[in-house]
């Protein structure tokens, strides 16, 4: 009886332990669901979003020193629905029709350049070990325990009780007024509900306005769990909780409540009897150490996957796109020979000039900086054949190079193996990683799919990466990586790594190519056309899933290692993780995600951005000397992340990316030119060309 007793107060204790963080699960799921179901966009921004509300009270309360309802009202009730207005009125309003793989894309960049353009606008600096202050007068010290198990602080306490008012304003919102209805059907086809009276840019302003003042709410109640405001924190909390978000479609704000405060409370036992059992059966003791952390990214994954209505659902498409007319063709594949051509032979002179200079006359930072460029095109094209030919969002990109990287440094520094072979070995352990998740999510669609591959980034990061055999320990020893030799070449030297990084480039590119040319390359275009017509015609999406992402995840892999060379480290926090790696599908996709020269271009913006424009090295070279550089120089590298993720916004216009767009411009303007420049045809001579009539002698 003892024992009975003592378990259920435990179980009761952990229920009132998980309410609070449960009910901030909640709180972002409802914002998820409310901006889901009145704009059909799946909004991974949300945190950054919340963040800047965050950030903006922090500033108004602490810094300026204002009280805590003039610090609410403006990061909350004028900021946050700004925001979503300015957010409405000049991205999405275009992007109403686009499909929900677009939506996210775009929301993936919002997600890196919202926070980096607030700290850059208003001058916030988060500082490490100060724990931002909430809504309520001394809510981290003032305690409650009405049962006299567990002691409530005065934010959780808010925390609940926003969360369950929140949900019932927002069902009533949907369930009694008019405008509620119009949200909703505005999400169904806007040009349908034109053509019915509504006015949609109206609605879907004040859809925005209202999930802006969600996340604006939302940021400042879970500001005070962090020691330290940082837009990372916020980007992973809402990871958590798009599990709870998930339990319900994105459409039912109940389940999205009780999803919420449910993980939290799953959590809090999970924490709570675990270290028990693992003191009794050791063999739970790694499972307690790593898989705790993991614990809602693994709920995640297993709601996506085993959720039969999740694994059923697919995104639900205006009535009237038919009417809109299909992507354009590769620019490649409709200009002339003669202009391809001299494409071609201008695109390697410039590639051998600049190559000459650099191995000339450039320095230990531009090998490097050229050389990573080099290294990270090839991990870009892992995005290439994933995102470009089959048109499938993967958000774990990052962790299928870093198995890459890591194996390198296992296989060389344990076994003393080849490092070349290494990173072959990394990628195809990469690739049978690949296939391996292919066949959870093969039944997922659309948004499902991207939220599965980041769920499974995140689980990477929180529990594979402390293992031995896998991170070897990166906290304490680092992961040194050495540089290959081959025959009589060393590779140490740097511009000898950089001719190889080159040879890997070209080889990958060259595979790409002819995946692309092939049957495999028709399949994929196949199925990222439209899944059904590939199923009808004969195509298996799930065979075609799984061979996408083993050949993304191999390619992915080869990166990983060869970045792991080149630095000689493999630096997993700064090149691999989950939210660094969420700009590296930023950059491809806004710059062309169909072609190897979007990837190239990506890894040099990526690499060399910041020393060329934002360090102004390019008015350096044109003023020749560096001494002439502009004061304004150097500009802040947050600037970076701004510029291509708000670029991302053109992938819903333009989803052949910046580079296909640019050149089918300047195609069209050259063709134009060499049209000018022949000669008129002359016209033809009736006489000459009249049939000749010969007539047969009569009898």
């Amino acid at each position: 009886m003892l024992l009975a007793a003592s378990a259920g107060e435990d179980v009761f204790r952990a229920i009132l332990q998980g309410t609070p963080p449960g009910a901030v699960f909640a709180l972002i799921a409802l914002g998820f669901v409310l901006t889901y179901k009145t704009s059909g966009v799946f909004n991974l921004a949300f945190g950054a979003q919340a963040y800047i509300s965050a950030a903006m009270f922090f500033t108004a309360r602490v810094e300026w020193g204002w009280g805590i309802v003039p610090s609410v009202v403006l990061s909350v009730f004028l900021l946050a629905p700004l925001l979503g207005l300015v957010l409405e009125r000049l991205i999405f309003r275009h992007l109403r029709t686009a499909s929900a793989v677009s939506k996210l894309v775009v929301t993936i960049g919002l997600s890196v350049a919202l926070p980096n353009l607030f700290d850059l606008v208003v001058g916030f600096q988060p500082v490490a070990g100060r724990t931002p202050v909430g809504i309520v007068a001394d809510g981290a010290d003032v305690f409650y325990d009405p049962f006299g198990t567990y002691a409530f602080s005065r934010n959780e306490l808010m925390s609940i009780g926003v969360a369950v008012v929140g949900m019932a304003l927002l069902a009533a919102l949907f369930r009694f007024s008019a405008i509620g209805l119009a949200m909703r059907a505005v999400v169904e086809s806007p040009r349908m509900t034109e053509l019915n009276g509504i006015r949609a840019d109206r609605i879907s302003a004040f859809a925005w306005a209202l999930s802006s003042v969600f996340a604006g709410l939302a940021g400042v109640l879970i500001a005070p769990r962090f020691n330290t405001l940082v837009a990372p924190d916020f980007f992973n909390l809402v990871v958590v909780a798009i599990a709870a978000a998930a339990i319900g479609r994105l459409v039912s704000l109940p389940r999205a409540l009780a999803g919420g405060l449910g993980l939290g409370i799953f959590i809090a036992l999970f924490d709570t009897f675990l270290p028990r059992w693992s003191d009794d059966l050791t063999w739970l003791q790694p499972f307690q150490d790593n898989l705790t952390p993991s614990m809602p990214f693994v709920v995640l994954f297993g709601v996506l996957v085993l959720w039969p209505s999740i694994r059923r659902a697919r995104d639900a498409g205006d009535p009237l796109a038919g009417v809109d007319p299909p992507p354009p063709s590769l620019v490649a594949a409709s200009r002339s020979a003669r202009l391809t051509l001299a494409t071609r032979l201008f695109g390697v002179a410039f590639l051998g000039v600049a190559g000459f200079v650099l191995f000339v006359r450039g320095d230990a930072v531009w090998l490097f900086l050229v050389t990573q460029a080099v290294v990270l095109a090839t991990i870009y094209l892992s995005i290439t054949v994933l995102t470009g030919f089959a048109g499938q969002i993967s958000l774990c990109q990052g962790s299928f190079a870093a198995i890459g990287a890591f194996t390198v440094y296992q296989l060389a520094n344990r076994y003393d193996a080849s490092v070349l072979v290494a990173t072959l070995a990394g990628g195809a352990i990469a690739a049978g990683v690949g296939a391996l998740l292919s066949l959870p999510v093969r039944r997922l669609g659309g948004i499902w799919v991207a939220i599965a591959t980041l769920a499974f980034a995140f689980f990477f990061d929180a529990v594979m990466v402390k293992f031995s055999w896998v991170g070897g320990g990166t906290l304490f020893q680092g992961t040194r990586v050495p540089r290959p030799t081959l025959g009589p070449w060393d590779f140490a030297d740097d511009k000898a790594f950089l001719v190889l990084a080159l040879v890997v480039f070209v080889l990958v590119s060259l595979a790409v190519i002819q995946i692309r040319e092939g049957t495999i390359g028709r399949t994929l275009r196949a199925l990222r056309g439209s899944e059904l017509a590939a199923e009808s015609i004969g195509i298996s999406p799930a065979r075609a899933r799984l061979a996408a992402f083993s050949i993304s995840a191999f390619i992915a892999g080869i990166g990983g290692g060869m970045l792991a060379m080149h630095q000689e480290n493999v630096n997993y926090g700064n090149n691999f993780a989950p939210f660094a790696a969420l700009f590296w599908l930023v950059l491809v996709v806004s710059l062309g995600a169909r072609t190897v020269e979007g990837a190239a271009q990506a890894g040099a913006a990526f690499s060399l951005f910041d020393a060329v424009i934002l360090r102004g090295a390019l008015f350096g070279w044109i003023l020749r000397s560096p001494e002439r550089i502009p004061g304004i120089f150097p500009i802040s590298p947050k600037w970076r992340f701004v510029l291509f993720g708000l670029s991302c916004i053109q992938f819903a216009r333009h989803p052949e990316g910046l580079v296909e767009h640019g050149k089918r411009r300047a195609m069209l303007r050259a063709e134009t030119r060499l049209a000018r420049k022949r000669p008129p045809a002359s016209p033809p001579d009736p006489v000459a060309e009249a049939p000749v009539r010969t007539e047969e002698p009569v009898g």
